[in-house]
C-alpha cells in the first residue's frame, strides 16, 4: 500500500535529470525554511509544507491541516497520480492490497487456526477480530454473503514507540489481516501492502532511530509471515 503509492510520489516529486524536457539550467529554488529538510531537485517539490510543526515532544500531534492545504493536496497531487497511472478503481485498490490464496483442501478455520498460532509464536500480539459477515447475514438478511474476517494484531513495543514520534500512525494501526471466500469459494488471505520504508522519504526523521525503523520493517516482515502460512495451512 503504500509502496505503490510512494513510488509514484516520490517519482513525481522527484524527476530524474535526465529526462526529455530537463532544463540546461536548473531554476533556482526558493530558500528552505529552517524547520524543513529539502533535497533540491531541477523541478522543484511539487508540494510545500505551509507550517511548522510543533515542538518535537513524545505523543505531540502535528498541527491540523487547513481545508485549504487538504484542496490543495487534492488538486495538485491526485491528478498528478492519475496521470502516471492510468486504471481504474478495482486495480488501484488491488495495488494496495497483498494477498495468498489458500492452498486447495485447506480450509476456512484451518487458515485461522495457522495464523494464530504463527502470530503467538512471532510474538504479535492478537487483539481481535470482526466477523463481518455475520453482519451481512443478520443485519442485511443477506444469506449468500461470503464467508469475510478481519484478525488485528499488535507488536506493542514497536506501536508504542511509533506513536511517540508520529500519534497519527494511530490511523495504521492495529495491523489487520482478513480472510475472506471470493465468488468461486476460493479463499484468501489479505493485507493492506503497507511498507514502512516510505518514511525514508520524509524531510525530517525527528525521532526514527535505525533501531525503531528494523522494528517496523520487521512487523511487515511477521505479518507476511501469517499470512503465507495462514494460505498454506502449515499448522
Amino acid at each position: 500500500m503504500m509502496r505503490t503509492l510512494s513510488f509514484v510520489l516520490a517519482w513525481f516529486c522527484c524527476l530524474p535529470a535526465f529526462a526529455a524536457d530537463a532544463p540546461a539550467t536548473p531554476p533556482a529554488q526558493a530558500p528552505a525554511k529552517d524547520w524543513l529538510d529539502v533535497t533540491p531537485t531541477p523541478y522543484g517539490p511539487m508540494l510545500i509544507q505551509q507550517g511548522a510543526p510543533p515542538p518535537y515532544r513524545d505523543y505531540q500531534m502535528s498541527r491540523v491541516l487547513t481545508p485549504e492545504e487538504r484542496k490543495l493536496w487534492r488538486e495538485t497531487a491526485m491528478p498528478a497520480m492519475a496521470n502516471l497511472a492510468q486504471m481504474d478503481a478495482r486495480e488501484v485498490v488491488n495495488h494496495f492490497a497483498i494477498k495468498y490464496q489458500a492452498k486447495p483442501g485447506v480450509s476456512f478455520d484451518e487458515v485461522v487456526e495457522s495464523m494464530m498460532l504463527r502470530a503467538n509464536q512471532l510474538n504479535l500480539k492478537f487483539v481481535g477480530s470482526n466477523l463481518i459477515w455475520k453482519d451481512f447475514q443478520t443485519v442485511l438478511g443477506d444469506a449468500q454473503a461470503p464467508r469475510v474476517e478481519v484478525f488485528s494484531f499488535c507488536d506493542i513495543a514497536i506501536g508504542r514507540a511509533l506513536l511517540k514520534i508520529i500519534p497519527e500512525m494511530v490511523v495504521f494501526l492495529p495491523c489487520r489481516i482478513a480472510v475472506m471466500e471470493d465468488g468461486d469459494k476460493h479463499i484468501w488471505v489479505l493485507m493492506m501492502d503497507w511498507d514502512m520504508t516510505w518514511l525514508d522519504m520524509a524531510g525530517k526523521k525527528i525521532g526514527m532511530t535505525p533501531e525503531l525503523r528494523r522494528g517496523v520493517l520487521e512487523i511487515r516482515e511477521k505479518m507476511d509471515n501469517v499470512m503465507r502460512s495462514g494460505a498454506a495451512g502449515e499448522l
